[in-house]
Parts: C-alpha cells; structure tokens; sequence
C-alpha cells in the first residue's frame, strides 16, 4: 500500500504530454458526373432571359461559366454555431455535369473545405442555387468570416430559382420546394430520399461515431438537389423566352405577371390570353383589361371588360371600370349612369363593395346628367 508520501510524490509528477493532433491535409472531397445528354440547357446563356426572370441586369455567359451551389447544414440559422459541413458544387463541362462534393469530417477540415468553394466559385460567371439569398450565401459569408476568410469568398451575379419558380408555378403548386418541383415540372420522384429535418443529427452521430454509413444518404440528397438546380434553371429560361411552351392556365397567367412586371406588355396580353381558360380566366381578363388601360388603349380595354360583364366575372369591378371609360373617355354619362346602377345592383350582395362610393357616383353623375339638358 502507498504511503502519503509516494502519493503526493506521484501527484506532483509531471503529467505525460498528450500528443498533438496531427492537421488534417484535406476535406473529403468526391465527384458525381452526369453524362451531358441528360441535359437540355442551352450552351449559350442569355443576360436577357435571366434579366426578365430576376430582375437584375446579367452578363450573357456559357453554361460553362455557371457554378450551382447547394449546402447542407448543421441548423437552419445564421447563426455563428451553424456550419455547413457539406457544400456541392455543379458545373458542366465539354463531357457532362459533374457536382463535386466538399465534405468536412471534422471542424478542424472546414478551413480547407471553404478554401475549395471559394477556388471553384472564382472559376465562374454566374452562380445558381436555391434560396441561396437569404441561406446559403449569407450563412456561407458568416463562416469566411469566423475562419478570417472573408476576403477569398468571390462576389458574382447570382441566379436564385426559389423566387423565380414561386413567380411561375405557385398559382398551380402551391408549394414550391425543390421536391415538390421535381416531381410536378421535372416528373421525378425520388426514392427514400432523407427528409431534411434529419441531416442535422446524422452528422452529429457520424461526428461521435466515425460512421461513414450515416453521411450516405446525405451525400446523395446533395447530388440530386444540384442536378435538378440546372434542369429548372434550364425549364425557367425556355418558359420565360418561349411563355406559350406553358400548358396550364394557371402558369401562363403566372408568366403574364411576370411580362408585365418587367413591363413587357405585349408579352404580358400575350400571356393572358393564352390563359382565358378555366379557373384563371376571371384573373387574366382583368390583368389584360388593366394592360390595355395603362396604355391608354381605352377601346380595348372596354371590350375586355365586356365579355367579363357578360360572362358574370369580377363582380361590380368591371361595371365601375366601363362607367369611368363611358364618363371620362367616351363622355357618354347615360351609359356611364346605366353601368353604375348595374354595379350598385350587384354589390348589394357583396359584403366588402363600397356602396357609399357607388351611391355618390351615381349622383355625380345624375348631377352631370341633369347639367347638359
């Protein structure tokens, strides 16, 4: 048995030093090529196609030049804890599509991936992601940062298609996130695909455990969100160069408001025309009618609104648009007095109308009437 003193010897030892963990040389990095005749995007960008679905002026590029970016992530915040421990990188050559995945297997390797991302974002023109606005970017930007990065990271024109794909297919849809747009405008459905609410703890558990297995499924989500970033990006450019392409009413309307935002009207009336049909037919008549009245197109316009008078469409909406045309352009008060009282008539019935404008219309225009016998 030790005595007190051989304890207090062994106690004031010196500690055996703890070897220092060597630096990891790299990330893991691996590629997963798609042969070219998988896709159908243009070899050609044009500034001006992406410029109507942004907004934003864009240089024409090559496809070449454009680098989709997709990250997965330890949370859902920007926050300084959250990190992106796996970010796939697309890009097309001569040959094909390859996304190639920066995976760090421990916060000592995200260094080094970051540096990756950065050589290969310098590489390109354009980047491509999906919500990468308010996400991908800024929580990449605050990674940089916290690794005294922030000046490697390029600045470049940025196409983001979750606002684009909203703009044209949530009328239909709905919803709007990337499965859900595989599945109703690329016609893929993926298979036991790792829902993403789970990503977080499995690479916890691959941290504590070293099991490779668990990142698998991850690896594969990545993959398959990059290759699908260039088919919808491919899918928004014809659409937006080539509207009628669209099949449903409901998209046609869509891209119609898109025309118009970017004040391409001839686009836009082609658009909503196209879209008289079924559901949205009130909506595109109303959105065509407003065109035609913007433009001072007045006799337009009031035949737009005829048809919805007689077909019953928009309410009292339409009977107030022909009486100020009758009043104001045709200068035609009987007909703009008739129009009127049609409209008090109809918006009896609707809880919201305005019945107190409609009734001093009404006598203004009685008023007026009575001045020119």
């Amino acid at each position: 048995m030790l005595s007190l003193r051989d304890k207090l010897k062994a106690a004031a030892a010196p500690a055996k030093p703890v070897p220092a963990k060597k630096a990891p040389e790299d990330c893991m990095i691996q590629e997963v090529f798609t042969p070219l005749d998988q896709f159908s995007l243009p070899r050609q960008i044009s500034g001006e196609s992406l410029q109507l679905m942004q907004g934003p002026a864009f240089p024409d590029c090559r496809r070449e030049d454009i680098c989709f970016l997709d990250t997965e992530t330890t949370g859902l915040s920007h926050g300084a804890g959250t990190v992106a421990f796996l970010v796939g990188i697309g890009f097309f050559d001569e040959k094909g599509f390859t996304v190639r995945q920066y995976l760090m297997r421990d916060y000592d390797e995200e260094a080094l991936l970051l540096s990756h991302v950065a050589e290969d974002m310098q590489k390109s023109r354009l980047l491509c992601t999906f919500n990468g606005a308010t996400f991908d970017l800024p929580l990449l930007e605050t990674r940089f940062t916290m690794q005294r990065m922030r000046d490697m990271l390029p600045r470049r024109p940025h196409v983001d298609l979750l606002p684009t794909s909203r703009r044209v297919w949530k009328l239909r849809l709905k919803k709007c996130n990337l499965t859900s747009l595989e599945e109703a405008v690329l016609g893929l459905k993926r298979v036991d695909d790792l829902p993403g609410a789970l990503v977080p703890e499995r690479y916890f558990s691959f941290l504590k455990t070293g099991d490779f297995s668990l990142l698998t499924d991850i690896l594969e989500h990545n993959a398959q969100d990059i290759v699908s970033l260039a088919h919808i990006l491919d899918k928004l450019m014809r659409l937006h160069d080539t509207p009628l392409l669209a099949q449903e009413p409901e998209d046609l309307f869509s891209l119609g408001r898109v025309y118009e935002k970017r004040g391409k009207s001839e686009g836009a009336r082609m658009c909503y025309r196209a879209a008289d049909q079924g559901s949205v037919s009130i909506l595109a008549r109303g959105r065509m009618a407003d065109c035609f009245r913007r433009e001072g197109d007045w006799e337009a316009a009031a035949k737009v609104y005829g048809r919805m008078i007689a077909d019953r469409q928009g309410g009292a909406g339409p009977l107030i648009a022909m009486a100020k045309i009758c009043e104001h352009k045709k200068r035609d008060i009987p007909a703009a007095i008739e129009y009127t009282r049609k409209a008090i008539i109809l918006a009896s019935n609707q809880p919201d109308a305005d019945m107190a404008g409609l009734q001093k219309r009404y006598q203004r225009l009685l008023i007026k009437a009575r001045r020119k016998e």
